[in-house]
């Protein structure tokens, strides 16, 4: 529950879009040519449908008033076209250079603000011409123009969402990194899906906020949408894939051959956000069909699962244009870093259990079984000349110079290992059966081995090491002493 009330918060931070602010004029469309001072428009008829330059070039007329309050505005153009306005027969700027021709034109970007000076406004009525031509879009958008608006300038700052986003993509990439570790230690298909998932929520989190980000030209933004469109994609068929696995593997791949079929399918719609909105539902669907499948035969985990998504679906249905303009990737988020810290935890505990058997089998028996980048290997106790901690892992020094690192902690060790084996400083064990003698330096003292280097001797260990050792063996005064 506590996930979904995360995501309400997240969704408030985020402003209303200028898509819900689109001007109400009624626009005409008229034909056009330029003159000295401002266009002479003719045969203006009331636009029917949604305001469409692609392919051709368009002059547009509309009457506005000016925006209530003292605050300098400005008008906003969202869409897929170049463009050039006019205010009262005064020019107020351009977005690009419209033209007849991909040749004549030059792409302007996809959200253009163009500032009207105070002066040029009169009362009540004001007539606004725009000159618009769309010849270097990379697909044909069944709306081309999002929005065009006569509003306060300068546009209200998008620093909330921008910054939610960014810390949203930052964790789902830190998730992606985080399955990708577990996957490279336990070689779990699993890891390895929920990896993926988090990475392409990402990266759609990423190319949703890069309309901010970056004023690119209007031919990009045909390449963004296909990119969402195929990221959606990719989540809805990785994300069944994962909920299928999980709750009824016998059925995983006919289900998965369904979606890639379904998404695929989606290609067909109009317009990129029923194709998202349509890519995005088959996944969560058959994903949600999975998971009822394990509620019925009580697996654990399937209930929350279950409800995260069928209010994932919810979302999707009753407010399909926020959930893939805004929120699915915070949906995503909230589904993949519970399961990351959950299966951080299990795995301590697996590490800690292994831990404890390997170091038990060392108490039982003349070898020691250690866990190593190559595999299990059991090394005699005989052949280990010393035990020197590195962070949670220790290393073997092992008679000919070998050395090798054991996933084992060295207070377990020193209670698991036999006598033989001697805790002479906080950081080493000394396998005293392979000692020649030790030296004092000072209040310290160093052991020598009878191969390698010699090991330090902490001082308040210094009296149990020399009770320890053989009385045959040598003490040997410092060096200081030697060459006198």
């Amino acid at each position: 529950m506590w996930r979904l009330f995360f995501i309400a918060g997240l969704l408030a931070a985020f402003p209303t879009t200028i898509r819900a602010q689109e001007v109400g004029q009624n626009w005409q469309s008229c034909r056009g040519e330029p003159a000295a001072s401002a266009p002479v428009l003719r045969d203006c008829r009331p636009v029917e449908g949604v305001i469409d330059p692609q392919g051709r070039e368009l002059w547009l007329r509309a009457v506005v008033r000016r925006p209530a309050g003292d605050a300098p505005t400005a008008l906003y153009i969202v869409g897929v076209a170049s463009s050039e306005v006019w205010l009262n027969d005064q020019e107020l700027g351009a977005n690009g250079q419209p033209g007849g021709s991909s040749s004549t034109e030059t792409p302007g970007r996809y959200e253009a603000a163009i500032p009207i000076p105070e002066r040029l406004w009169r009362a009540p009525d004001n007539v606004v011409v725009i000159h618009m031509s769309s010849f270097h879009g990379q697909v044909r958008l069944d709306g081309p123009v999002a929005a065009i608006v006569v509003a306060p300038w300068p546009w209200p700052s998008r620093a909330v969402p921008l910054a939610v986003t960014f810390v949203v993509a930052g964790a789902l990439f830190a998730a992606a990194f985080g399955f990708g570790v577990i996957h490279s230690l336990r070689r779990t298909r699993s890891s390895l899906t929920l990896a993926a998932l988090a990475g392409v929520s990402g990266f759609q989190a990423v190319l949703e906020s890069l309309r901010t980000l970056v004023p690119y030209a209007y031919p990009v933004h045909g390449w963004r949408l296909i990119g969402i469109w195929l990221l959606t994609a990719a989540f809805a068929l990785l994300l069944t894939s994962w909920v299928v696995s999980r709750f009824w593997p016998r059925r995983r791949r006919p289900l998965i051959i369904m979606a890639v079929a379904a998404v695929g399918a989606t290609c067909l719609a109009s317009g990129f956000d029923l194709k998202t909105v349509m890519a995005l539902m088959v996944g969560l669907m058959l994903s949600a069909v999975a998971a009822a499948v394990g509620v019925y035969r009580r697996l654990p985990g399937a209930r929350p699962t279950l409800a995260y998504l069928l209010v994932f679906i919810g979302a999707g249905v009753s407010f399909p244009a926020v959930l893939v303009d805004l929120s699915y990737f915070l949906f995503a988020a909230g589904l993949v870093l519970p399961l990351l810290m959950a299966e951080v935890v299990r795995l301590a505990r697996d590490d800690r259990g292994r831990e404890v058997a390997l170091t038990r089998a060392a108490a039982r028996l003349n070898c020691l079984t250690v866990a190593s980048s190559r595999g299990v290997e059991r090394v005699p106790l005989a052949d280990i000349v010393a035990v020197v901690g590195a962070d949670d892992y220790v290393e073997l020094r092992l008679k000919g110079g070998r050395r090798m690192l054991h996933a084992a902690r060295l207070d377990r060790l020193e209670a698991e290992l036999p006598p033989e084996f001697l805790r002479v400083h906080r950081s080493v064990i000394a396998n005293l059966a392979r000692a020649r003698g030790f030296e004092r330096d000072g209040g310290q003292g160093r052991l020598l081995m009878d191969e390698g280097g010699p090991l330090p001797i902490s001082r308040n260990r210094l009296p149990a090491v020399r009770d320890a050792l053989d009385e045959s063996l040598t003490t040997i005064e410092p060096a200081v002493d030697a060459r006198r």
